[in-house]
């Protein structure tokens, strides 16, 4: 019995060692595509760490120009980007799991939650949004989220 315990004890300390040390392997990953990078900005379109993904906040631009047309089509786009940065890093839209949304104005919540959910029509991702004095390039909407990675 003695040696059932001491062995347990000793597997459970090797383990608990062998996790510390992958921790300490993990690394974050920070990406950027090609034409991304092309646009000198000063953050990275996304970081992986562990089996998570941080994207950035999104405006609905192509480039360095926002889309036209107010908040819809600004909306839209910016959910486009994301899901592109998303599938581009091995993730896709139904593994977000938190966005924070940034409004120019707040009077247009509803036009940009209408916009929103068509991006997420099975689970809803948990979601904090607020109104802001201004947004780069002068947008109407920014977005950033999390989302995890199968593997």
């Amino acid at each position: 019995m003695k040696f059932i315990a001491l062995l347990t004890i000793t597997l459970f300390y090797l383990s608990s060692a062998i996790a510390q040390e992958n921790n300490l392997k993990k690394e974050a990953k920070y990406r950027a595509s090609e034409e991304f990078l092309a646009l000198h900005l000063p953050f990275s379109q996304a970081v992986i760490y562990d089996d998570v993904i941080y994207v950035s906040g999104q405006i609905g631009n192509i480039g360095l120009k926002l889309v036209e047309g107010g908040i819809v089509p600004e909306s839209q786009q910016a959910m486009m980007n994301i899901k592109t940065i998303l599938e581009q890093n091995g993730s896709s839209m139904d593994n977000v799991i938190k966005c924070t949304c940034m409004l120019a104005d707040m009077n247009e919540w509803p036009d940009f939650n209408k916009e929103y959910i068509k991006f997420f029509p099975n689970n809803k991702p948990a979601r904090s949004a607020f109104g802001t004095n201004g947004l780069a390039l002068g947008a109407k909407v920014e977005i950033e989220c999390m989302a995890y990675i199968k593997k």
